[in-house]
């Protein structure tokens, strides 16, 4: 730890205990879920209007401060369809169900990619949100082509399914890669083909040998040999260096092992799901508010940007885990103040700005200067996924 994020470290930690000292309690508030309805009827009322092209997906900004849309298959095009599928869900007004159709049905093609691992981002996002409304079986179908594109990436050697395909990486897997499980262990349930399951437990299970540090922190990238499945090595792509933690992927390991446990019944996803939120929680309470720093080992905190879309994955993730866990008090309370921050204006919009985008301050890539202190996509689609468990926290099961 260097002298300026020492000396912050203290700061802070003296100004709690002074908090304490004076009998000052923290309140934690409920989201203002309304507040961020209303922002988010304004921006994709306008963003619809003036992009109406549904084959591009918006994704961010680009360095100018204009839009950043993209094609089918890019990773993130599938989130803005899913936004406005929980539009429909947090509304039920029909326009936002007929929007997201739109939206959803462009990126079937995707269903034949077998050259990404991201298929559940593109398509379990929002066909599984589809299916799940009409229950129409051309839906249905998309997923479990997709479902079967996505195992040709698996190598039983290695046992895991592989991430990219770029050099200089091996076989690399990443943190990233667990979310996309979730669209393999469905499709094993519908459809009866128990080599869906078997690849996301595997997948699951290698996962879990390499990716956490004594801490219960995550390595970004896993590095294997393809011939033998042995590991060469741990390091990072997005994060500030090898050795450090990452935020999202610390809010990725944090939901995947959770939905991994909804899934499977097995204790040692939960004990990991459990083990990666409080390492996460830990950071988080040297930050002065819920919403994480980037990576949390950058030596230049607090003189670096936040991470929006980190902090709306983990709160998703922990409202979940809440529900399976004798601390459900303490992850619940943890992920309503995530989200309480999340809709201040510090952090949620205002309509007409922002480029149609709810959130602000995320961070994308900042090894290689991109979308840095921007909105993005996916930051909007788990704080809205997020809101939604907390409106229906009760019969959250029910919801999943």
């Amino acid at each position: 730890m260097n002298l300026k994020k020492l000396k912050w470290t203290v700061g802070y930690l003296c100004m709690l205990l002074f908090c304490v000292s004076v009998g000052v309690k923290a309140q934690v508030t409920k989201p203002n879920i309304n507040k961020v309805l209303d922002v988010a009827e304004q921006q994709y009322k306008s963003y619809l209007k003036l992009y109406p092209n549904n084959a591009l997906y918006p994704r961010s900004v680009n360095k100018d401060g204009s839009i950043r849309l993209v094609k089918s298959k890019d990773w993130t095009s599938g989130f803005f369809g899913g936004n406005l599928w929980y539009m429909f869900y947090l509304t039920r007004n029909g326009k936002w169900k007929n929007e997201a159709i739109r939206y959803t049905e462009t990126l079937e093609n995707e269903k034949y990619n077998k050259t990404t691992h991201d298929l559940g981002f593109v398509l379990y996002n929002t066909f599984y949100k589809a299916y799940h409304i009409t229950h129409k079986n051309s839906y249905k179908e998309v997923l479990l082509e997709a479902s079967r594109s996505l195992s040709s990436r698996y190598n039983p050697k290695v046992a895991a399914i592989r991430s990219w395909d770029f050099k200089p990486f091996k076989y690399p897997v990443i943190v990233d890669n667990l979310m996309n499980l979730e669209m393999l262990l469905w499709a094993s349930k519908i459809s009866g083909d128990s080599s869906f399951y078997h690849i996301a437990v595997s997948h699951a299970d290698v996962d879990l040998k390499y990716r956490f540090r004594t801490d219960h922190s995550t390595y970004h990238v896993l590095d294997f040999n393809p011939a033998n499945g042995e590991l060469i090595k741990k390091q990072t792509f997005q994060g500030y260096a090898d050795s450090s933690c990452w935020a999202r992927g610390q809010a990725w390991a944090i939901y995947a092992y959770t939905f991994l446990y909804r899934e499977t019944k097995d204790p040692k996803y939960l004990v990991q799901a459990e083990n990666a939120a409080d390492y996460f929680l830990s950071q988080t309470d040297l930050s002065d508010d819920p919403i994480p720093f980037w990576d949390f080992n950058d030596p230049e905190i607090p003189n670096v940007s936040k991470d929006a879309s980190a902090a709306a994955v983990a709160a998703s993730g922990l409202l979940e885990l809440s529900t399976y866990v004798g601390a459900k008090k303490k992850y619940y309370e943890r992920a309503q103040a995530i989200l309480s921050a999340l809709c201040t204006d510090e952090y949620l919009a205002k309509p007409g700005t922002n480029q149609y985008f709810l959130l602000k301050h995320s961070t994308g890539h900042r090894p290689h200067q991109d979308e840095i202190d921007a909105p993005l996509i996916y930051a909007d689609y788990y704080f809205l996924e997020a809101l939604y468990r907390y409106q229906h926290y009760k019969n959250l099961k029910g919801v999943l």
